[in-house]
Protein backbone atom coordinates (compact mmCIF):
# COMPACT_ATOMS: atom_id res chain seq x y z
CA UNK A 1 0.00 0.00 0.00
CA UNK A 2 1.26 3.26 -1.19
CA UNK A 3 2.15 6.22 1.51
CA UNK A 4 -0.80 8.35 1.04
CA UNK A 5 0.83 12.19 -0.15
CA UNK A 6 0.25 15.00 2.40
CA UNK A 7 -2.58 17.31 1.27
CA UNK A 8 -2.00 20.77 0.69
CA UNK A 9 -4.84 22.18 2.89
CA UNK A 10 -2.47 19.82 5.60
CA UNK A 11 0.68 21.29 4.62
CA UNK A 12 -0.84 25.13 5.04
CA UNK A 13 -2.56 24.24 8.77
CA UNK A 14 0.96 22.49 9.70
CA UNK A 15 2.49 25.72 9.00
CA UNK A 16 0.30 28.39 10.54
CA UNK A 17 0.38 25.71 13.50
CA UNK A 18 4.59 26.14 13.96
CA UNK A 19 6.17 28.35 16.06
CA UNK A 20 7.73 30.28 12.84
CA UNK A 21 5.00 30.98 10.80
CA UNK A 22 4.31 34.44 12.35
CA UNK A 23 7.41 35.45 12.05
CA UNK A 24 7.87 34.10 8.13
CA UNK A 25 4.87 35.70 7.01
CA UNK A 26 5.85 39.40 8.83
CA UNK A 27 9.59 38.98 6.96
CA UNK A 28 7.77 38.35 3.46
CA UNK A 29 5.36 40.94 4.13
CA UNK A 30 8.36 43.64 4.83
CA UNK A 31 10.52 42.07 1.86
CA UNK A 32 7.21 42.30 -0.44
CA UNK A 33 7.43 46.47 0.77
CA UNK A 34 10.55 47.47 0.42
CA UNK A 35 10.50 45.90 -2.92
CA UNK A 36 7.28 47.62 -3.89
CA UNK A 37 8.56 51.09 -2.43
CA UNK A 38 11.58 50.80 -4.73
CA UNK A 39 9.88 49.45 -7.92
CA UNK A 40 7.30 51.47 -10.83
CA UNK A 41 4.62 50.88 -8.29
CA UNK A 42 6.18 52.90 -5.41
CA UNK A 43 4.76 56.23 -6.30
CA UNK A 44 0.94 54.25 -6.03
CA UNK A 45 2.02 52.08 -2.42
CA UNK A 46 3.04 55.36 -0.61
CA UNK A 47 0.02 57.30 -2.29
CA UNK A 48 -2.22 54.92 -1.10
CA UNK A 49 -0.37 54.94 2.81
CA UNK A 50 -0.86 58.96 2.68
CA UNK A 51 -4.66 58.27 1.95
CA UNK A 52 -7.11 59.59 4.40
CA UNK A 53 -10.17 57.52 5.54
CA UNK A 54 -12.05 59.79 7.74
CA UNK A 55 -9.62 61.50 10.27
CA UNK A 56 -6.63 59.36 9.84
CA UNK A 57 -4.45 58.27 7.11
CA UNK A 58 -4.01 54.49 6.02
CA UNK A 59 -0.74 54.42 7.94
CA UNK A 60 -2.21 55.87 10.78
CA UNK A 61 -5.42 53.49 11.18
CA UNK A 62 -2.28 50.58 10.80
CA UNK A 63 0.10 52.09 13.49
CA UNK A 64 -2.23 53.50 16.07
CA UNK A 65 -5.14 51.33 15.26
CA UNK A 66 -4.17 47.91 14.36
CA UNK A 67 -1.15 47.95 16.62
CA UNK A 68 -3.09 48.69 19.76
CA UNK A 69 -4.99 45.58 18.98
CA UNK A 70 -1.18 43.76 19.10
CA UNK A 71 -0.05 45.52 22.39
CA UNK A 72 -3.77 44.43 23.60
CA UNK A 73 -2.31 40.92 22.87
CA UNK A 74 1.73 41.04 24.11
CA UNK A 75 -0.31 43.57 27.32
CA UNK A 76 -2.40 40.24 27.62
CA UNK A 77 0.95 37.31 27.80
CA UNK A 78 2.49 40.04 30.08
CA UNK A 79 0.03 40.01 32.58
CA UNK A 80 -0.22 36.07 32.50
CA UNK A 81 3.68 35.59 32.97
CA UNK A 82 3.35 38.30 36.10
CA UNK A 83 0.27 36.42 37.45
CA UNK A 84 1.30 32.97 36.92
CA UNK A 85 4.21 32.11 34.75
CA UNK A 86 7.72 33.30 34.08
CA UNK A 87 7.32 37.15 35.37
CA UNK A 88 6.23 35.74 38.60
CA UNK A 89 9.07 36.53 40.63
CA UNK A 90 10.22 40.18 41.56
CA UNK A 91 13.93 38.92 40.24
CA UNK A 92 12.41 37.95 37.00
CA UNK A 93 9.90 41.15 36.58
CA UNK A 94 12.93 43.06 37.43
CA UNK A 95 14.95 41.99 34.57
CA UNK A 96 13.41 43.27 31.69
CA UNK A 97 13.06 46.45 33.51
CA UNK A 98 16.53 47.05 34.53
CA UNK A 99 17.25 46.05 30.52
CA UNK A 100 15.31 48.33 29.14
CA UNK A 101 16.79 51.15 31.10
CA UNK A 102 20.14 50.24 29.82
CA UNK A 103 18.68 49.48 26.53
CA UNK A 104 17.31 52.89 26.40
CA UNK A 105 20.27 55.14 28.34
CA UNK A 106 23.54 53.50 26.28
CA UNK A 107 22.21 53.99 22.71
CA UNK A 108 21.33 57.41 23.75
CA UNK A 109 24.50 58.15 24.88
CA UNK A 110 26.38 56.49 21.72
CA UNK A 111 24.35 58.97 19.69
CA UNK A 112 25.13 61.82 21.85
CA UNK A 113 29.15 60.84 21.68
CA UNK A 114 29.24 60.71 17.86
CA UNK A 115 26.57 63.60 17.14
CA UNK A 116 28.52 66.12 19.83
CA UNK A 117 29.70 68.55 17.63
CA UNK A 118 26.43 68.83 15.44
CA UNK A 119 23.86 70.96 17.35
CA UNK A 120 21.21 70.27 14.66
CA UNK A 121 21.63 66.56 14.65
CA UNK A 122 22.04 66.28 18.95
CA UNK A 123 18.30 66.74 19.15
CA UNK A 124 17.69 63.34 17.43
CA UNK A 125 19.10 61.23 20.90
CA UNK A 126 15.83 59.45 21.11
CA UNK A 127 15.99 57.74 17.41
CA UNK A 128 18.21 54.74 18.60
CA UNK A 129 16.25 54.57 22.25
CA UNK A 130 13.74 52.44 20.81
CA UNK A 131 12.88 48.25 19.99
CA UNK A 132 10.54 47.62 17.71
CA UNK A 133 8.93 44.64 19.19
CA UNK A 134 7.04 43.37 16.35
CA UNK A 135 10.01 42.50 14.58
CA UNK A 136 12.00 41.56 17.18
CA UNK A 137 9.80 38.82 18.38
CA UNK A 138 9.34 37.87 14.26
CA UNK A 139 13.04 37.43 14.35
CA UNK A 140 12.96 35.48 17.40
CA UNK A 141 9.98 33.42 16.40
CA UNK A 142 12.01 32.15 13.37
CA UNK A 143 14.45 29.94 15.62
CA UNK A 144 10.91 27.79 16.65
CA UNK A 145 11.32 25.97 19.28
CA UNK A 146 15.10 26.26 19.38
CA UNK A 147 14.68 29.16 21.72
CA UNK A 148 13.53 28.89 25.14
CA UNK A 149 10.03 30.39 25.94
CA UNK A 150 11.17 32.49 29.19
CA UNK A 151 13.03 34.32 26.34
CA UNK A 152 10.25 35.09 24.22
CA UNK A 153 8.98 36.47 27.38
CA UNK A 154 11.78 38.51 28.43
CA UNK A 155 12.43 40.02 25.12
CA UNK A 156 8.46 40.75 24.97
CA UNK A 157 8.17 42.30 28.42
CA UNK A 158 11.62 44.48 27.53
CA UNK A 159 10.34 45.66 24.42
CA UNK A 160 7.06 46.67 25.64
CA UNK A 161 8.72 48.82 28.37
CA UNK A 162 11.14 49.98 26.23
CA UNK A 163 8.54 51.64 23.72
CA UNK A 164 6.57 53.06 26.75
CA UNK A 165 9.95 54.58 27.36
CA UNK A 166 10.08 55.93 23.90
CA UNK A 167 6.32 57.09 24.02
CA UNK A 168 6.32 58.77 27.48
CA UNK A 169 10.14 60.61 25.47
CA UNK A 170 8.12 61.45 22.23
CA UNK A 171 5.27 62.97 24.72
CA UNK A 172 7.87 65.22 27.00
CA UNK A 173 10.56 65.90 24.54
CA UNK A 174 9.17 65.96 21.24
CA UNK A 175 5.33 66.77 21.78
CA UNK A 176 3.77 69.77 22.39
CA UNK A 177 0.12 69.61 21.56
CA UNK A 178 -0.79 67.47 24.76
CA UNK A 179 -4.25 67.38 25.90
CA UNK A 180 -4.52 67.11 29.52
CA UNK A 181 -8.55 67.19 29.33
CA UNK A 182 -8.08 63.74 26.65
CA UNK A 183 -6.14 62.84 28.99
CA UNK A 184 -8.16 62.88 31.63
CA UNK A 185 -10.78 61.64 30.06
CA UNK A 186 -8.82 58.50 29.23
CA UNK A 187 -7.94 57.82 33.06
CA UNK A 188 -11.56 58.05 34.05
CA UNK A 189 -12.11 55.59 31.52
CA UNK A 190 -9.40 53.21 32.93
CA UNK A 191 -11.29 53.91 36.41
CA UNK A 192 -13.91 52.65 35.00
CA UNK A 193 -12.53 49.48 33.70
CA UNK A 194 -10.69 48.66 37.14
CA UNK A 195 -14.14 49.23 38.57
CA UNK A 196 -15.82 46.21 36.22
CA UNK A 197 -12.49 44.12 37.15
CA UNK A 198 -12.89 44.90 40.87
CA UNK A 199 -16.98 44.10 40.69
CA UNK A 200 -16.01 40.42 38.68
CA UNK A 201 -17.50 41.11 35.68
CA UNK A 202 -16.49 38.91 33.03
CA UNK A 203 -17.96 39.40 29.84
CA UNK A 204 -15.55 40.50 27.29
CA UNK A 205 -18.10 43.33 25.88
CA UNK A 206 -18.10 45.75 28.24
CA UNK A 207 -14.35 45.96 28.20
CA UNK A 208 -13.94 46.23 24.67
CA UNK A 209 -16.14 49.23 24.47
CA UNK A 210 -14.21 51.18 26.61
CA UNK A 211 -11.37 49.79 25.22
CA UNK A 212 -12.32 51.76 21.98
CA UNK A 213 -13.26 54.82 23.93
CA UNK A 214 -9.97 54.60 25.63
CA UNK A 215 -8.18 54.17 22.42
CA UNK A 216 -10.11 57.36 20.79
CA UNK A 217 -9.82 59.45 24.06
CA UNK A 218 -5.49 58.52 24.05
CA UNK A 219 -5.84 59.18 20.22
CA UNK A 220 -6.83 62.77 21.25
CA UNK A 221 -4.91 62.99 24.21
CA UNK A 222 -1.65 63.22 21.52
CA UNK A 223 0.13 60.56 23.50
CA UNK A 224 0.49 57.00 21.09
CA UNK A 225 -2.42 54.90 20.92
CA UNK A 226 -1.14 51.83 21.15
CA UNK A 227 -0.92 52.56 25.56
CA UNK A 228 -4.19 52.02 25.01
CA UNK A 229 -4.16 48.20 23.79
CA UNK A 230 -1.52 48.03 26.53
CA UNK A 231 -3.72 49.65 29.69
CA UNK A 232 -6.91 47.63 28.33
CA UNK A 233 -4.65 44.35 28.83
CA UNK A 234 -3.76 44.70 32.11
CA UNK A 235 -7.21 44.93 33.26
CA UNK A 236 -8.85 42.46 31.94
CA UNK A 237 -9.43 39.47 34.18
CA UNK A 238 -7.53 36.71 34.76
CA UNK A 239 -9.18 34.89 37.81
CA UNK A 240 -13.06 33.89 37.53
CA UNK A 241 -12.70 33.25 41.07
CA UNK A 242 -10.90 32.05 43.88
CA UNK A 243 -12.00 27.99 43.89
CA UNK A 244 -11.25 27.89 39.83
CA UNK A 245 -7.50 27.17 38.38
CA UNK A 246 -6.59 30.62 36.37
CA UNK A 247 -5.47 28.63 33.50
CA UNK A 248 -9.19 27.66 32.69
CA UNK A 249 -10.01 28.44 28.85
CA UNK A 250 -13.28 30.33 30.72
CA UNK A 251 -11.04 32.86 32.13
CA UNK A 252 -11.58 36.49 30.31
CA UNK A 253 -8.22 36.69 29.50
CA UNK A 254 -7.60 33.75 28.27
CA UNK A 255 -10.35 33.98 26.29
CA UNK A 256 -9.45 37.00 24.38
CA UNK A 257 -5.80 35.96 24.11
CA UNK A 258 -6.97 32.88 22.51
CA UNK A 259 -8.83 34.86 19.88
CA UNK A 260 -6.26 37.38 19.00
CA UNK A 261 -3.79 34.51 18.99
CA UNK A 262 -6.00 33.42 15.48
CA UNK A 263 -5.65 37.02 13.72
CA UNK A 264 -2.45 39.01 15.31
CA UNK A 265 0.16 36.82 13.90
CA UNK A 266 -1.30 36.84 10.34
CA UNK A 267 -3.19 39.15 9.40
CA UNK A 268 -1.86 42.99 11.88
CA UNK A 269 1.76 42.16 12.11
CA UNK A 270 1.94 41.43 8.35
CA UNK A 271 0.29 44.37 7.13
CA UNK A 272 1.92 46.50 9.99
CA UNK A 273 5.39 44.92 8.45
CA UNK A 274 4.00 45.89 4.66
CA UNK A 275 3.30 49.27 6.35
CA UNK A 276 6.70 49.90 7.91
CA UNK A 277 8.99 48.45 5.67
CA UNK A 278 8.34 49.79 2.35
CA UNK A 279 11.53 52.32 2.36
CA UNK A 280 12.40 54.06 -0.62
CA UNK A 281 16.29 53.27 -1.30
CA UNK A 282 16.34 56.23 -4.09
CA UNK A 283 18.70 58.87 -3.65
CA UNK A 284 21.00 57.05 -0.97
CA UNK A 285 24.64 57.82 -1.03
CA UNK A 286 27.89 56.16 0.65
CA UNK A 287 28.27 59.38 1.71
CA UNK A 288 24.89 59.58 3.47
CA UNK A 289 25.60 56.67 5.35
CA UNK A 290 28.84 57.63 6.81
CA UNK A 291 27.76 60.98 7.90
CA UNK A 292 27.33 61.30 12.01
CA UNK A 293 23.69 61.13 12.48
CA UNK A 294 23.65 57.95 10.39
CA UNK A 295 26.41 56.60 11.99
CA UNK A 296 24.91 57.77 15.54
CA UNK A 297 21.78 55.63 14.79
CA UNK A 298 24.03 52.59 13.67
CA UNK A 299 26.17 52.39 16.67
CA UNK A 300 23.59 53.20 19.04
CA UNK A 301 21.29 50.45 18.22
CA UNK A 302 23.52 48.06 17.21
CA UNK A 303 26.81 48.51 19.66
CA UNK A 304 24.66 50.76 21.87
CA UNK A 305 21.67 48.02 22.65
CA UNK A 306 24.07 44.93 23.09
CA UNK A 307 26.26 46.74 25.65
CA UNK A 308 22.86 48.37 27.35
CA UNK A 309 20.84 45.48 27.21
CA UNK A 310 23.41 43.25 28.01
CA UNK A 311 25.78 44.87 30.17
CA UNK A 312 22.93 46.15 32.64
CA UNK A 313 21.47 42.63 32.80
CA UNK A 314 24.93 40.85 33.43
CA UNK A 315 25.38 43.76 35.94
CA UNK A 316 21.58 43.43 38.11
CA UNK A 317 21.72 39.50 37.86
CA UNK A 318 25.74 39.67 39.11
CA UNK A 319 24.73 41.53 41.69
CA UNK A 320 21.60 40.10 42.71
CA UNK A 321 18.73 42.10 41.87
CA UNK A 322 17.18 39.75 38.66
CA UNK A 323 17.46 35.94 37.72
CA UNK A 324 18.45 34.55 34.33
CA UNK A 325 15.31 33.66 32.46
CA UNK A 326 14.57 29.48 33.33
CA UNK A 327 16.59 27.80 30.51
CA UNK A 328 18.82 30.34 29.24
CA UNK A 329 22.64 31.12 29.71
CA UNK A 330 24.73 34.29 28.89
CA UNK A 331 24.81 33.39 24.65
CA UNK A 332 21.03 33.48 24.83
CA UNK A 333 21.38 37.02 26.69
CA UNK A 334 23.82 38.63 24.03
CA UNK A 335 21.57 37.32 20.98
CA UNK A 336 18.23 39.00 22.68
CA UNK A 337 20.13 42.18 23.26
CA UNK A 338 21.40 42.07 19.84
CA UNK A 339 17.71 42.24 18.73
CA UNK A 340 16.75 44.62 20.91
CA UNK A 341 18.80 46.55 18.12
CA UNK A 342 16.03 46.44 15.58
CA UNK A 343 14.33 49.80 16.71
CA UNK A 344 12.84 50.10 12.98
CA UNK A 345 9.39 51.59 13.40
CA UNK A 346 9.12 53.83 16.55
CA UNK A 347 12.80 55.35 15.42
CA UNK A 348 11.29 56.28 12.69
CA UNK A 349 8.24 57.92 14.55
CA UNK A 350 10.86 59.86 17.02
CA UNK A 351 12.81 60.79 13.80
Amino acid sequence: MQDQKPRPISIFREFLASEAAGGIVLMAAAALALIVANSPLAETYFAALHAYLGPLSVSHWINDGLMAVFFLLVGLEIKREMLDGQLSTWPRRALPGIAAAGGMLVPALVYVAINRDNSAALSGWAIPTATDIAFALGVLSLLGSRVPGSLKVFLTALAIIDDLGAVIIIAVFYTSGLSLAYLGAAFAVIAVLVVLNRMKVLTLLPYLLLGVVLWVLVLKSGVHATLAGVALALIIPLKISPGISQDSDHSPLHRLEHGLHRIVPFIVIPIFGFVNAGVSLAGLSAAALIEPLTLGVAAGLVAGKLVGVFGSSALAIRLGFADLPVNAGWLHMIGISLLCGIGFTMSLFIG
